[in-house]
């Protein structure tokens, strides 16, 4: 199903059009609204209108983390406090968090977005929604609600956490559709085991998972385990919030909206574009945003573009999966690791559960690292040849797969801690 034919199914010609005249409006419209691009301008030699087609956009300044935190809390707002109806908030451990700033306007272009989103993965006004994403500050809750609900669903506003509950009104209510963390919907998967109802009692249908990168071994893990259709969504709260990307029923990709959210791919290195299908760090244009656009912002995550019209009949682009960020890419020995790497290993071995834990330290000036993972029940045992050689296959799957050597401690089902949100794989201890 599509939400708005219009604009998903566009002609790359007549989309191309709309992204050159969106440009050159927002160009213009931060030059004279928010200071801190009109001094970027001037220390460019840059006007306005030297943007005059959505080629141009290489000439206009990059944005990044720092910038915002910079400009900590209003710096970066464009319209009058007056015309701001929602202020949300990055949940970032370190430092002041990302502020992010919302028009009546701007929260109706995020749930058109996520509209086109839930339609995709096949949910309609007869769907009942459980968002069990954190409500608050952090974008995943109440835009998830409001997309929902626009699309005339029923809503379940639950938060994340009280998982007992979760399970009980997942079946009490009818939830079809579920909405959180890829983590947190293993978690619930572990607990429905558990519970006192059998899984056919329950009516989910949908999975709607995003906020944390995640693998195909994950999708099929929570697939399997959830009797769902498992789908990603992509946002991140500077540019929007979860629906500035969504998966479409062939999973081939994620499509990106780029008539709201242009994107390019840059080398993380040089800030030079990368040709179409080549990894490289996803950047994003507001085009049409009042309350706090941003240029060319760059959001370290790391991932590939392709234009060609998707089966589904979308031509907008699509996204290959999140690979990771630039700043969570870890060197450990030379070699660099990325957390969803060691996922994929992990699951793709049927005696282990998704759920692990990365400690990386430096002794005698060289890095360390010992990987926890958890055995499933079945296969955990008091029998110490048998735990060995499981030890030994796991350690030698990922020095097979990511060419490094890892010190592997399994330990029992449910031994790491869960997570209601956002799932912590690594401690690096090397920067503490």
């Amino acid at each position: 199903m599509i939400w708005n034919e219009t604009i998903e199914c566009m002609s790359r010609e007549q989309l191309r059009d709309l992204q050159s005249q969106r440009l050159r409006k927002m160009a213009d419209y931060v030059y004279h609204n928010t200071p801190f691009y009109r001094k970027k301008f001037q220390e460019m030699g840059l006007e306005p209108g030297d943007i005059r087609d959505i080629d141009d956009i290489v000439k206009l300044p990059f944005t990044n983390k720092l910038d915002l935190r910079d400009n900590y809390p209003f710096g970066l707002t464009a319209v009058p406090m007056s015309q701001i109806v929602r202020i949300h908030a990055s949940s970032g451990t370190t430092g002041k968090p990302v502020v992010v700033l919302y028009t009546r306007k701007d929260l109706a272009m995020w749930t058109e977005a996520i509209s086109r989103a839930f339609t995709a993965y096949g949910a309609t006004k007869n769907d009942i929604f459980q968002v069990s994403y954190g409500y608050g500050l952090f974008t995943g809750g109440l835009g998830a609600h409001d997309g929902a609900t626009n699309i005339g669903a029923s809503v379940i506003p639950m938060s994340s956490g009280n998982t007992q509950k979760q399970i009980t009104l997942m079946h009490d209510f009818g939830t079809s559709v579920l909405c959180c963390t890829p983590s947190y919907a293993m978690f619930l998967a572990e607990t429905l085991k558990d519970c006192e109802w059998p899984r056919d009692e329950f009516k989910l249908r949908i999975g709607a998972f995003g906020a944390e990168p995640w693998t195909e071994e994950m999708r099929h893990k929570l697939e399997t385990s959830l009797g769902i259709k498992a789908y990603d969504i992509y946002g991140l709260s500077e540019i929007s919030g979860p629906g500035v990307g969504y998966e479409c029923e062939c999973q081939n990709g994620t499509h990106l909206n780029e008539d709201y959210f242009y994107p390019e791919i840059l080398n993380p290195e040089t800030g030079e574009p990368m040709p179409e299908g080549q990894l490289g760090e996803l950047t994003f244009t507001h085009l049409t945003k009042e309350g706090m656009p941003l240029l060319r912002y760059r959001t370290h995550d790391l991932t590939a573009l392709h234009y060609e019209k998707c089966a589904c009949g979308r031509t907008l682009v699509r996204m290959d999966r999140i690979l990771g960020r630039c700043d969570d890419m870890l060197i450990i020995r030379g070699v660099n690791v990325f957390p969803s790497q060691i996922e994929s290993v992990i699951l793709s071995l049927p005696e282990y559960e998704p759920h692990f834990l990365l400690t990386v330290d430096r002794k005698d000036n060289t890095d360390t690292s010992e990987l926890q993972v958890e055995v499933k029940e079945e296969y955990y045992t008091d029998e110490m040849s048998t735990m060995v050689g499981l030890q030994k296959k796991l350690e030698a799957e990922l020095r097979s797969v990511i060419g490094l050597g890892f010190k592997v401690r399994l330990v029992e089902p449910r031994a790491i801690e869960r997570s209601t949100g956002k799932a912590k794989r690594v401690i690096d201890k090397r920067k503490l």
